[in-house]
């Protein structure tokens, strides 16, 4: 598939490339980032390269992963952003915001704008969130997004070789007012 490009009143989300290199590696820096992502540890140029020239555009290519980076319409890149398919009709999300720009509400903005476009042009179903126990900046993102945060997943993230335990969420189409593909009837107990 193509990429796409969406806008908010404050960003533009678009895919990523070999002109964003530079910019995702000097962000990907920070230490913040190499603990709570699975981004490797140190993050080298070729890192980046490989990410926005090769794993980006194939996710899109494949209808994998959708990429986005996070924009001002200055073009400073503030975060990065994906959804990858796990099942039909269920996508992952994650993201992460360059140190700079934490607080202003960027990719929780993000997040909405994604997840709306995955509900409305992707026929997904259900966005998940998964994050480690303690990645109390990821969690906040989520909530405020508006995900329902379902529990913990013992022993279910694998970071940089170890085992760890995440905490899960989803958003549904009927989160942000929005129909399903398929009826969905909530169990009872």
């Amino acid at each position: 598939m193509e990429p796409v490009t969406l806008t908010t009143d404050r960003l533009l989300l678009r895919t990523v490339g070999p002109q964003d290199t530079d910019a995702v590696y000097a962000i990907c820096q920070d230490p913040d980032i190499q603990r709570w992502t699975t981004i490797p540890s140190p993050y080298l140029p070729e890192h980046a390269r490989g990410f926005t020239e090769q794993i980006a555009p194939d996710g899109w290519a494949g209808g994998s992963m959708f990429t986005f980076g996070v924009f001002l319409p200055t073009g400073e890149l503030t975060g990065m952003l994906g959804i990858t398919m796990r099942s039909l009709g269920t996508g992952e999300i994650g993201f992460w915001c360059a140190k700079e720009h934490r607080g202003n509400g960027y990719i929780t903005e993000a997040a909405l704008a994604a997840s709306r476009w995955a509900f409305t042009r992707m026929s997904i179903d259900r966005v998940e969130w998964r994050a480690e126990v303690g990645n109390t900046a990821s969690r906040a993102v989520a909530e405020r997004a508006g995900f329902t945060i379902e529990g913990v997943l013992r022993s279910s993230l694998s970071n940089k070789g170890v085992l760890r335990d995440g905490w899960v969420g989803s958003l549904l189409p009927s989160d942000l007012g929005l129909p399903s593909t398929a009826p969905y009837v909530p169990g009872r107990g």
